[in-house]
């Protein structure tokens, strides 16, 4: 894997020096937990730190606290310090940044376009508190227990009943409960996520919600009074749900996308070419994905559907039938002003933030790079241990086993936003063993500079490690 990071004037003499030196230092030896022995990752903390002086949380030993809040640790808690600083910034919400200019204007073309009586139609809600119970994570969504999203690598648990939320969805029933018929929603969502460019831990979202009864969908049908939202015996298809006539959901889908052809048409301009792709959400059906022809690329930039009647009549509008969607406020920021990165949205730097410092909200602008140093590469190698013991014993604790994503939580935690990009540069199996030796080499994102080769930071001979299989290389490259 390589780490790529955007330096500060201050890290120069460190980034500057040998990387072959760093390397070779000390090879990096996780356990099966992806838990850094503490000899390695003070040495890591001492090269990699981001010198940041701000106070950062306090995870407890026994108790995490967010937002105020007093949460019981357990065995499944994986929230770190750098995650948890996050909590709260609400980017969305500050003024003149990139992700609330993205979400004023989708906001103001809502308003626009939807009004009754001179009033808007959608509410919009964007301070919901990011901790939510994994019931309104994943069951109030009606997402199965073995699906691979519920995974405790892929999200960021404080206990086995709390989380820090992995999409705006999480609050869908408890608004449509209150009462609402039509809401947009907006804020930040936390997944454990590898590192690149285009992946962060921590985005944000906005999707809408809208519910339509019997009268509100067929009022302006010909005979309509005599068609229903709803039907017994029916049975669920590509096209619709065994409780829903297809006339109601055929118009309930051209509704939906309608409305986000001209979300789309207003943010991206006029003639835009816009196709719709079948896919699945546990929680739509029929669903689709939006993408548009931009700049000569198709580009998908948001995920809809007819709303499962499962998860409406739980939230107590079982007389009601409806649509939703949900997008990425950084993707769109991304395109639309030409960010190169995921992670410049949480700079503070007032050459990036005054950027977008506008008069009008629909005032074109792009990104201007602040960055002129070049790209450096260091590497670590760390082995994993992979035995049958080991993976009974992951078994016995209902503990999952070492995945990518433990390495880039450990990276992230050390480096922060100075990590640019980790790739996977060799992986070595020892010979002896049982497993298929492999080895493979994979690079992305900023090009090695030209006559550099790959460094391992430790021999490949496994002679010293015969009892631990596997190896992998890792990159680090500074800016």
């Amino acid at each position: 894997m390589g780490i790529q990071t955007r330096t500060l004037p201050l890290l120069l003499p460190f980034l500057h020096s040998s990387p072959r030196h760093v390397a070779h230092r000390r090879s990096l030896k996780l356990s099966a937990n992806g838990i850094l022995p503490t000899h390695s990752h003070t040495l890591l903390c001492r090269h990699f730190s981001n010198g940041s002086s701000a106070a950062q949380p306090v995870i407890g030993q026994d108790s995490v606290e967010v937002l105020g809040h007093t949460y019981p640790r357990d065995d499944v808690t994986n929230i770190t310090p750098k995650i948890l600083a996050k909590v709260g910034r609400n980017l969305h919400n500050q003024s003149h940044h990139p992700l609330w200019l993205i979400k004023e204007r989708i906001k103001d073309h809502f308003y626009g376009a939807y009004t009754g009586r001179g009033n808007p139609l959608f509410s919009v809600h964007d301070n919901l508190s990011p901790v939510v119970t994994t019931e309104q994570n994943f069951d109030s969504l009606l997402i199965p227990a073995d699906h691979p999203s519920r995974k405790r690598g892929d999200n960021y648990f404080l206990n086995r009943t709390t989380m820090l939320r992995a999409h705006t969805s999480a609050h869908q029933r408890e608004l449509v409960r209150s009462g609402l018929d039509r809401f947009l929603l907006a804020g930040d969502v936390y997944r454990r996520d590898e590192i690149d460019a285009t992946h962060y831990p921590v985005f944000h979202q906005m999707e809408g919600v809208r519910l339509f009864t019997n009268h509100e969908l067929f009022s302006r049908v010909e005979n309509g009074e005599d068609l229903s939202l709803f039907e017994a015996g029916g049975r669920r298809t590509a096209q619709k749900q065994q409780c829903h006539t297809l006339e109601a959901v055929k118009l309930v889908e051209h509704n939906l996308k309608s409305t986000l052809t001209r979300l789309v048409t207003s943010l991206f301009g006029k003639d835009l070419e816009v196709r719709w792709v079948d896919c699945y959400f546990p929680f739509t059906h029929p669903s689709f994905e939006m993408e548009v022809r931009f700049r000569g690329d198709w580009l998908e930039v948001l995920g809809c559907g007819v709303m499962e009647q499962e998860l409406v009549n739980s939230a107590g509008a079982g007389n009601k039938l409806g649509w939703a969607f949900g997008l990425g406020l950084e993707r769109l920021a991304m395109v639309l002003y030409s960010i190169p990165d995921i992670r410049l949205f949480w700079s503070q730097d007032p050459r990036f933030l005054q950027q977008f410092v506008l008069s009008d909200i629909h005032q074109p602008v792009s990104f201007q790079p602040l960055s002129k140093y070049p790209a450096l590469h260091n590497d670590i190698s760390f082995w994993l241990p992979e035995d049958e013991r080991g993976r009974e014993a992951g078994r016995e604790s209902g503990r999952e086993r070492y995945t990518e994503n433990d390495f880039y939580e450990l990276v992230r935690s050390i480096g922060g936003d100075l990590v640019e990009k980790v790739t996977l540069v060799d992986s070595f199996s020892h010979p002896n063993r049982t497993c298929e030796g492999r080895r493979h080499r994979a690079r992305a994102g900023n090009q090695t500079p030209r006559g550099a080769r790959p460094r391992s930071a430790v021999s490949h001979s496994p002679s010293r490690y015969g009892d631990i299989p596997l190896k992998q290389d890792v990159r680090v490259s500074d800016f």
